[in-house]
């Protein structure tokens, strides 16, 4: 294999001619410059340097050999080179934020304090590199939708049966026929190794130490096949989250790829075709450029028209070569055609298309609205499920009926299977569980979830999942007042 120096490789930094280095290796990527999703300027800011920091936290390992020809895998380097890169990497000087990261760390409270969902999240927002906290916690425009996710679930009431016997109570249930010990699932979530090093093999792991369900992302930083490597049993289910690439050859590849792999059915998403506007995510890079210039002299440049900033970020890259026009008569039977896997919609949100995804003959649907990463003023998911209930409830007989987005608590669980969803899904939890503590970090949200639903079961008067119906939630006009943290 051919080696290079570092001088060798610095001298290619054009769109003509674009090396980069990733864990000592050489690639030529120049055309691959204006394919990337990211644009062409996020790779030529590493033009013949070594890219390996900023590459491997967001790409899955075998992201070079599918998208780079073999000619194009240039060599690696020689060996003074590599370890002049090694020498380089002991004296750098860290970031101001990674010096705030590291604080944290060595104030993080011990896991058995985190009682709930929210502790959790409180932990994480700490302890993440803030590039990693804005993508994850980023939602859209006034991050209104986000927040009315959450709150829609105040305006859901119980009405409990007591005088029952719920000394023995199961929160098991079935998604898509495949156990799970409480009716929730990982939701698939795009580049967990941004949070920890061990990224998606976290959620791996901990699904299985607990008897749940993992969606694996398109858009995963681990490859689809690390991913399934990282089961302890083959016989766990893993689902995936296809974002459709707008190339059906591409498609089609990776939909047999993860069928290839075991994966056991496709969440198709259909409401993230386009970058969504998340300010947070697409202002990291500005903050942590002021962040580490705080009382150094900054030379701006003049006013006037500057043309618009790179309004991307992180999320923007991922789904920029997402197929926006998908429809019902087209793209449903274009996967059957291919797959043999069950298909669920993700991302319904309104009542006319609950029906269309039965008619179509899905075997699930997801109401959700991105975590309200995308469109502002969608509708919470729990208000439609609410709706599809009132309106249409020969849906739920037809199909299975997932929900995500906002579900904070075991009792929010409830609620949801009240009015007919079979589970819900979480995927920012997760995703701040193991971020802040790994795989224990999720297997303890977990057991936070199964008690509260356990809880909510118990004092509503049932045993079983079966047993709660709509009968025992009504939805009231007010909100109720929400109360300090004691």
């Amino acid at each position: 294999m051919q080696t290079f120096t570092l001088e060798q490789v610095a001298q290619h930094i054009t769109t003509s001619s674009c090396w980069v280095i990733i864990q000592n290796k050489v690639y030529d990527v120049t055309d691959f410059l204006f394919d990337h999703p990211g644009g062409a300027n996020v790779i030529l800011r590493y033009g013949g340097k070594d890219a390996t920091a900023a590459y491997v936290p967001i790409h899955p390992s075998d992201a070079l050999d599918k998208n780079l020809a073999p000619e194009k895998h240039l060599g690696t380097l020689d060996s003074e080179s590599i370890k002049r890169l090694k020498e380089s990497g002991k004296n750098k000087v860290p970031t101001k934020d990674e010096l705030r990261v590291e604080e944290a760390l060595k104030n993080k409270p011990p896991l058995q304090r985190i009682v709930n969902v929210e502790d959790m999240e409180e932990v994480a927002k700490k302890i993440l590199p803030y590039r990693a906290l804005a993508y994850y916690s980023s939602a859209g425009d006034d991050c209104i939708t986000h927040v009315e996710n959450g709150r829609a679930f105040g305006r859901f009431f119980f009405h409990p049966r007591v005088m029952k016997p719920v000394s023995q109570c199961d929160t098991s249930t079935t998604i898509l026929g495949y156990k799970s010990t409480i009716p929730v699932y990982i939701s698939g979530a795009a580049l967990a190794r941004l949070g920890h090093p061990l990224g998606e093999a976290n959620l791996t792991r901990g699904a299985y130490k607990t008897g749940i369900i993992q969606m694996a992302s398109t858009n995963s930083s681990l490859s689809y096949a690390e991913i399934s490597a990282a089961r302890v049993s083959p016989d766990q289910p893993l689902f995936f989250q296809l974002y459709k690439h707008v190339s059906d050859a591409i498609a089609e590849k990776r939909i047999r790829e993860i069928e290839g792999l075991g994966y056991k059915a496709v969440f198709l998403t259909v409401d993230a075709l386009v970058p969504g506007n998340r300010e947070l995510d697409i202002r990291a890079p500005h903050y942590l450029e002021d962040f580490e210039n705080q009382g150094l002299p900054t030379q701006r440049k003049p006013d006037g028209d500057q043309g618009e900033l790179d309004r991307l970020g992180t999320a923007g890259g991922l789904v920029i070569k997402n197929d926006a026009d998908m429809t019902w008569e087209k793209t449903i039977p274009w996967i059957r055609s291919i797959t043999k896997l069950p298909i669920v919609i993700k991302g319904i949100q309104c009542v006319q298309d609950a029906v269309l995804a039965c008619e179509a003959g899905c075997e699930g649907i997801v109401l959700s609205n991105h975590g309200g990463r995308q469109l502002e003023y969608s509708l919470p998911p729990i208000e439609l499920l609410y709706r599809i209930r009132q309106q249409r409830p020969d849906v739920f007989e037809k199909t299975e009926v997932y929900i995500d987005g906002g579900i904070r608590r075991g009792t929010d669980v409830v609620k949801a299977l009240c009015l007919g969803a079979r589970a819900v899904g979480l995927g920012r939890v997760f995703l701040y569980a193991q971020s802040a503590y790994g795989e224990a970090g999720v297997v303890h949200v977990v057991r936070i979830l199964e008690r509260e639903i356990r809880f909510g079961m118990q004092s509503l008067g049932v045993r079983s999942i079966s047993e709660l119906v709509p009968q025992m939630v009504e939805r009231v006009d007010w909100q109720p007042v929400t109360c300090a943290k004691l």
